[in-house]
């Protein structure tokens, strides 16, 4: 609940950073999905639909076990982010014409949201994606990082509109 002096929740009345107290919000179960679209080029997205791999190693297995990393170390990243006990987190990526699709799913049973930690699981997969394939081509684009969709807690239920 934000003070009445001010409007942001991270801020103190005077104005100093703190972590949002979570302790009276209701336990919940709590999933989150985001998406991240990488263009590959037509290089890429044919090497990687041959064989799977660069020079580096296995480029989509990577990048799942990024994405998995990536959610559950979110706290650590996120200013102000609560440190989660995430019940899974699972990532999928597909290759489609010359882009790549990754999906991370977050779930947890808890007081707050899993959005920051699929939107993160989906930004990390797509970095790793793109950090595993530098050395093929450097023109890779990561075009959008958006939430899909949320479940549970106060604020209800959500879904992006296509």
């Amino acid at each position: 609940m934000p003070d009445s002096k001010n409007e942001f929740t991270h801020l103190s009345v005077n104005d100093q950073p703190r972590m949002v107290d979570i302790s009276e919000k209701s336990v919940t179960e709590r999933k989150a999905v985001a998406v991240a679209r990488v263009h590959l080029g037509a290089e890429l997205a044919a090497l990687l639909k041959d064989t799977g791999s660069t020079k580096k190693g296995p480029v989509l297995q990577t990048a799942i076990i990024g994405g998995i990393q990536g959610a559950k170390r979110t706290s650590e990243l996120i200013p102000m982010c609560h440190p989660l006990p995430l019940s899974g987190v699972n990532v999928d990526i597909e290759l489609k014409g010359e882009y790549a699709f990754i999906q991370a799913t977050a779930k947890t049973t808890g007081r707050t949201g899993v959005e920051m930690e699929a939107l993160t699981g989906a930004s990390i997969s797509a970095l790793t994606l793109y950090d595993m394939c530098k050395s093929v081509t450097k023109s890779m684009e990561i075009e959008s990082v958006y939430l899909v969709e949320k479940t549970g807690g106060k604020s209800g239920n959500y879904r992006k509109k296509d």
